[in-house]
């Protein structure tokens, strides 16, 4: 007796709607510095069950981080609160756009607990732009910080945050919830922003990164750029120098890699030896902190990171006295 085989032809949901219109940009051919193994530790499966468990969201998976086999069997992970659906369309990210959900009155809470089952001694939280709340998301920024302070009141917290863009009194509600590094990434060159980051202002991003250090210099800021959109390398120095007129203490350099076709291309892929040259020159302009490599990526390495910053922070301070 046959059997009737029904074919569904539906297509699957489109990740990124308003990209389809753009012409295909080829993905090209990775270099071997930049290509990384497959994840198979099983401390990558217990993490990644540990997320699906507590119903939390990750940056690592949602912006198709290379670094996640490394990170996730070390127990590291980023948490994306606030959804997986971001306001924003820029032409690098591969985090869905679209209209997000209703806040998650208990994310809070889940979020301190799987801190506390991962025994982690640093945390990075990001989350999606949420131009459609009042404030941004700053108040639950806040009530995140709480929440892990609670649960592991030793363990050192950094968030990455949008840049709250005509969101009145959003980074004070943060910032008084005293994160231990507030990190915002520029993530390109002013000339780039049209095409890159169309949502976005840069001078927006750098005074917000400056009113962090007026309203608490306690507390670290952190920026990163990705490199390899076609910015060129006077451009890169001037956005250093307008980071340490806003006092930032921690500087990420990495290089672009695009999701899929409908992405921004990569114009250049940068050498080791490059980002070693944009990293000299960083440190010669004063930061405290500066990690530059192609897979350099803002929560890369975080946990160690923040041990260097403190360290370099009080040996400026010994050289002061």
């Amino acid at each position: 007796m046959s059997q009737r085989i029904t074919i569904d032809h539906r297509e699957a949901p489109v990740r990124h709607p308003e990209k389809a219109h753009r012409p295909d940009n080829p993905i090209q051919r990775k270099p071997s510095w930049i290509r990384v193994k497959a994840p198979n530790h099983p401390v990558y499966h217990e993490t990644r069950a540990l997320m699906r468990d507590a119903g939390l969201v990750t940056v690592c998976e949602e912006a198709a981080c290379p670094n996640i086999g490394e990170c996730w069997s070390q127990r590291h992970a980023t948490m994306m609160i606030m959804g997986e659906i971001c306001t924003r369309a820029c032409a690098f990210c591969n985090v869905t756009t679209g209209l997000p959900k209703h806040l998650d009155a208990d994310e809070p809470r889940r979020v301190g607990e799987a801190v506390a089952k991962l025994g982690l001694r640093h945390v990075v939280i990001t989350s999606v732009d949420r131009d459609d709340l009042e404030d941004g998301g700053a108040e639950h920024f806040a009530r995140v910080i709480h929440a892990i302070r609670e649960t592991s009141p030793q363990t050192t917290i950094e968030i990455l945050t949008p840049d709250f863009l005509r969101k009145e009194g959003a980074l004070e509600v943060v910032v008084a919830a005293r994160p231990d590094v507030f990190n915002h990434n520029i993530e390109t060159v002013p000339r780039l922003y049209p095409t890159i980051r169309p949502g976005a202002r840069y001078y927006q991003s750098v005074r917000l990164l400056d009113g962090v250090k007026k309203l608490d210099p306690s507390i670290f800021t952190k920026s990163g750029l990705m490199l390899g959109l076609g910015e060129e390398r006077m451009e890169v120095s001037q956005v250093m120098d307008d980071f340490r007129i806003a006092d930032v203490d921690f500087l990420t350099l990495g290089q672009y890699l695009q999701p899929s076709v409908k992405h921004a291309a990569v114009e250049k892929f940068v050498t080791p030896e490059e980002f070693d040259g944009y990293a000299t020159a960083a440190r010669s302009k004063g930061f405290l902190q500066v990690s530059a490599s192609p897979l350099t990526r803002s929560s890369y390495h975080a946990d160690s990171d923040f041990a260097k910053l403190q360290a370099a922070r009080n040996s400026r301070l010994k050289e002061s006295l």
